[in-house]
C-alpha cells in the first residue's frame, strides 16, 4: 500500500513523525513519575521535601504527561484513519496497550493525589514495580507496530 494515499496525502510522513516524537515525549513522563513517587514516598508528610516533590510531580503531569498523551491520541487516530487500520489485529492490540497506557497515567494521577494528601497507600518497592509498566507495553507496542505478528 502506498503510505501517501489516504486523507494525509503528502502530509503523512510528517503526521508520524509527530506522533513518534510525542509518543517519546509521553513515554519519558510516565518513566520520571513514578521515579518521583518512589523518593516522595520516603519524604515526610507536611515537610518541605514533600512541598518540593508534589510541585515537580504536578509540573510532569501538566507540562509533559497531559500535553503529549493528547498529541498522541490526535495524531495516532489520524495515522490509523489515514491507513485504514482499525479492525487490523495488531492495530487493535496496539489500541488496548494505548488505552491501558492512558489508564496507567490516570491511575498515577490519582496516586499522586494520595501522596499530596500525605497518604502513602503502596510500598516503595510496589511504586518501582508499577514504574516496568511502561516500558513492557512500549515494547509490546513496537512489536505489533513493527512486525504485525497477527
Amino acid at each position: 500500500m502506498n503510505d501517501y494515499v489516504g486523507f494525509l496525502g503528502p502530509a503523512y510522513l510528517w503526521v508520524k513523525a509527530g506522533h513518534v516524537t510525542f509518543v517519546i515525549f509521553w513515554m519519558a513522563g510516565l518513566f520520571l513519575l513514578p521515579r518521583f513517587y518512589v523518593y516522595h514516598q520516603e519524604t515526610v508528610a507536611g515537610s518541605p521535601e514533600d512541598r518540593a516533590w508534589i510541585e515537580r510531580e504536578a509540573r510532569v503531569r501538566s507540562i509533559i504527561l497531559t500535553p503529549a498523551m493528547l498529541i498522541v491520541w490526535l495524531l495516532g487516530l489520524m495515522l490509523a484513519v489515514h491507513l485504514g487500520a482499525f479492525g487490523q489485529l495488531w492495530f487493535t492490540a496496539k489500541l488496548a496497550l494505548v488505552v491501558a497506557l492512558t489508564g496507567y497515567q490516570g491511575w498515577l494521577g490519582s496516586y499522586g493525589k494520595k501522596l499530596a494528601a500525605g497518604q502513602r497507600p503502596l510500598s516503595g518497592k510496589a511504586v518501582r514495580l508499577i514504574n516496568e509498566i511502561p516500558g513492557i507495553a512500549a515494547a509490546l507496542i513496537v512489536v505489533l507496530v513493527i512486525v504485525r505478528p497477527f
